[in-house]
């Protein structure tokens, strides 16, 4: 075990903790209306945002970490009653499947403490030296550790930023 103190786990911890605090934020006090409001028909909601990014992070953590995602293992995806493949993460997903996400913050809220949890509980098991081990030999070159790591955290900085960009648009729509 790792002690959380040691300056990368405590670097991703703070990053992967950013994404779970911008998510909360944008949560908070969201209706219905404001979790599911689309600028533009084809646009993605708040929802559809948070769900996505606590997939990929559930998805791509667990891969590395080589245990069960948080959606199956703690029966999330029987909560949520997507009509998806238990699989799915988000990605590629048209605009009728963006509007399937309809379901409530606190649904959202306790999906992603799961998953953030279960990431942080993992940085504190990677050593230094673990961040240059490949874990996915599909690209060119080769994905290692904290390469994936660092790609997680980007992919989901941007889906919360957007998500808080379309809150504000849905709280300034008067939704």
């Amino acid at each position: 075990m790792t002690d959380a103190s040691v300056p990368h786990v405590a670097l991703l911890t703070d990053a992967f903790g950013r994404i779970a605090e911008t998510a909360h934020r944008v949560l908070r006090g969201a209706t219905a209306d404001r979790l599911t409001y689309r600028p533009d028909p084809e646009a993605n909601t708040v929802a559809w945002l948070v769900w996505h990014l606590a997939r990929v992070q559930d998805d791509h953590v667990a891969d590395v970490a080589g245990t069960e995602q948080r959606w199956t293992a703690d029966g999330w995806a029987e909560r949520f009653g997507l009509p998806f493949d238990v699989a799915d993460t988000g990605y590629g997903h048209t605009p009728e499947q963006v509007a399937a996400v309809r379901v409530d913050a606190a649904l959202l809220r306790g999906y992603l403490d799961g998953v953030h949890a279960a990431t942080t509980a993992y940085l504190t098991t990677v050593t230094a030296a673990d961040l240059d081990r490949v874990v996915d030999t599909r690209w060119d070159p080769p994905v290692t550790l904290g390469v994936r790591l660092v790609s997680v955290v980007g992919d989901d900085l941007q889906h919360v930023g957007q998500a808080a960009y379309v809150r504000g648009l849905a709280d300034r729509a008067g939704v």
